[in-house]
């Protein structure tokens, strides 16, 4: 930008430029950046930031992420999640039940939410205790994968 264009051309002849006789417009007066969290801007950071300041909880030291990743979804989504016809298939019945892997669409567990009332063979690593309960009494199975 040219200078001509620089807010502070309106200010020249003016001899504080805008920042106050008393005040005077110096380097860092708070200190640079988050200085004075817990000392002379300990209003602010309670205010608008609690908590910012100490820790919570037990460390744990070697966290292995994978072992807690389990995708959930509930019963009444089972044919949403497993894709086009398998519903019908399940309805039509003829002796065989339709078997839906939820591992290969992503999902770990499944939870209870729902009603089902056709008969499928679901294969997932967990299943809740109503969820099986519901499967069962639909005439399903539910098969547990590694």
């Amino acid at each position: 930008m040219p200078t001509r264009l620089h807010k502070n051309r309106k200010k020249r002849g003016h001899v504080s430029a805008g920042h106050g006789r008393i005040g005077k417009h110096r380097k860092h007066p708070g200190g640079r950046g988050k200085a004075g969290g817990q000392h002379h801007h300990r209003i602010l950071m309670d205010k608008y930031h609690p908590g910012y300041f100490g820790k919570i909880g037990m460390r744990q030291f070697h966290v292995l992420r994978n072992r807690t990743f389990t995708p959930t979804m509930n019963l009444d989504k089972l044919f949403n999640v497993a894709g086009e016809g398998v519903y019908e298939a399940a309805k039509a019945g003829g002796g065989k039940a339709p078997v839906i892997n939820l591992v290969e669409k992503g999902y770990f567990k499944l939870l209870g939410g729902g009603q089902i009332s056709v008969p499928v063979i679901v294969k997932a690593k967990y299943f809740s205790k109503l969820a099986e309960q519901k499967i069962k009494e639909a005439g399903g199975a539910c098969l547990l994968v590694a």
